[in-house]
């Protein structure tokens, strides 16, 4: 990236940052060498259209005429939206490939839309993209097609507007989870009897008073910070610390600017003094918040156009400062007062009760509805065996109906039932004969065969 490209955009933290070693034999000069570009590495900056954004810088960079009016422009003429209107002059090539990343975003923010509106089941109403799109505030809606001067002039000051406002909310977010820390350490207390709960506050305060003896931490941005950073992490003579290579060889994708991520790196030893992810003491959560606040302050002592980026001029300046040799101790999260008060801490614990009763209604709706359907399920699978026995009787009724007459009937598995029924067609054929009969039968007979009977002849 060049200077003129930082021009274009206050807003350098979503360019991320090139990783370009530093040869710590290497001796200390007014020119340091150009280094090979490096690949980019992914930054979350909090914007959603960071991509789009990153795709349009790129492509503006590569136009002569758009960077020759960069350099020379201010950051009102940025903001106010004069710059825009350079686009005019800028090649066929660049607009169409312009045009063709605007139609790209579109194309994905309407997807974004269409899942947004299947997750509400309501995907089958007709979709005004045209009016859904005037909510990103990036791109002109009432154009899809073409990239002109006006979507330029969004993109910067909505990117600008973000950005002023991602900050406040990284703190909003940090306060937040200081108050549900520190409710559930109260919370965790009360659930004790009386001599536990002395144990683990010694415990807790013990704790607390082990992360407050840590190193000294020198104020960020003072020559003492930047010297222990030139001598620790650079490998060079502190006594021969230079702010001009210093600046250059921190500035490591070499646009001429440091950004926001490269400030943040600068601290990383001071950090270090305070927070250790090893320890139980330390909190890696307030040790972004603390990076946070060194960030700060050094861009509201050091960056003088409020353009979110420090320039060689705007950092040579800051080191002519009374305040560069002899700052003010710095106080880091652990010496000052609470980021909230115990008012907002009450009125967040009210928050939570109210959210811990709703969540208790609503689970106790689920549980009654998960008992109906158990109940429910009961009852249908009650039904489907009576409904099972009904069919299979009726089935049984039709065999017996249907069978031809004489032929023995089937059991319910189709078997044939012909051992009973043969037993009684035995019996109907040769019914049984009485003791009587066949006495009777007896005394009937001669005594002797008949004598002279006809003989027959052939």
């Amino acid at each position: 990236m060049t200077v003129a490209l930082q021009w274009l955009l206050p807003l350098s933290i979503l360019l991320g940052v090139w990783s370009v070693p530093i040869d710590h034999n290497t001796k200390p000069q007014e020119t340091v060498p150009p280094q090979e570009p490096k690949q980019e590495e992914s930054v979350d900056t909090g914007l959603y259209y960071d991509r789009y954004l990153r795709e349009v810088i790129e492509v503006l960079e590569t136009d002569p005429h758009f960077r020759e009016k960069l350099q020379s422009a201010n950051t009102e003429d940025i903001k106010n939206g004069r710059l825009s209107k350079e686009l005019d002059l800028v090649g066929h090539n660049v607009r169409t490939r312009l045009d063709e990343l605007k139609r790209q975003e579109v194309s994905r923010l309407r997807m974004l839309l269409k899942a947004k509106m299947d997750s509400t089941n309501t995907h089958n109403m007709q979709i005004d993209h045209a009016s859904l799109l005037k909510q990103f505030e990036h791109l002109d809606p009432h154009n899809q097609n073409t990239f002109e001067a006006k979507d330029l002039e969004l993109l910067i000051s909505t990117a600008t507007k973000d950005l002023e406002s991602y900050d406040a909310e990284r703190h909003e977010e940090f306060k937040r989870y200081e108050m549900l820390k520190e409710h559930e350490r109260r919370e965790y207390l009360k659930s004790l009897d009386e001599e536990k709960r002395e144990k683990e506050e010694k415990r807790l305060e013990e704790l607390k008073e082990k992360h407050r003896q840590h190193p000294k931490v020198n104020a960020p941005g003072s020559v003492a910070q930047l010297r222990e950073v030139w001598e620790e992490t650079d490998g060079l003579d502190p006594q021969e610390f230079n702010p001009k290579t210093f600046f250059k060889l921190h500035d490591t994708n070499g646009d001429g600017v440091l950004d926001e991520q490269e400030l943040e790196a600068l601290f990383t030893k001071e950090l270090a003094k305070v927070y250790d992810p090893r320890n139980e003491e330390d909190d890696m959560m307030e040790m972004e918040e603390e990076r946070l606040r060194m960030r700060e302050h050094v861009m509201k002592n050091v960056d003088t156009n409020h353009d979110r980026l420090v320039s060689l001029e705007e950092f040579l300046k800051s080191t002519e400062k009374k305040e560069f040799n002899n700052p003010k101790e710095w106080e880091t999260l652990d010496n000052t007062k609470p980021v909230y008060s115990e008012a907002e801490l009450q009125k967040f614990e009210t928050e939570l009760r109210e959210k811990e009763m709703e969540l208790g209604r609503r689970a106790a709706s689920l549980r009654h509805e998960q008992e109906l359907l158990k109940e429910r399920g009961k009852a249908l699978e009650a039904q489907r065996k009576e409904y099972q026995q009904a069919v299979m009787e009726m089935s049984q009724r039709q065999k017996v109906a249907q069978a031809p007459e004489g032929q023995p009937p089937t059991g319910p598995n189709n078997e044939l039932q012909f051992q009973e029924g043969l037993k009684k067609l035995e019996e109907g054929a040769n019914p049984p004969i009485s003791q009587d009969v066949v006495g009777e039968a007896k005394n009937n007979l001669p005594v002797e065969p008949p004598q002279n009977l006809p003989q027959h002849t052939l």
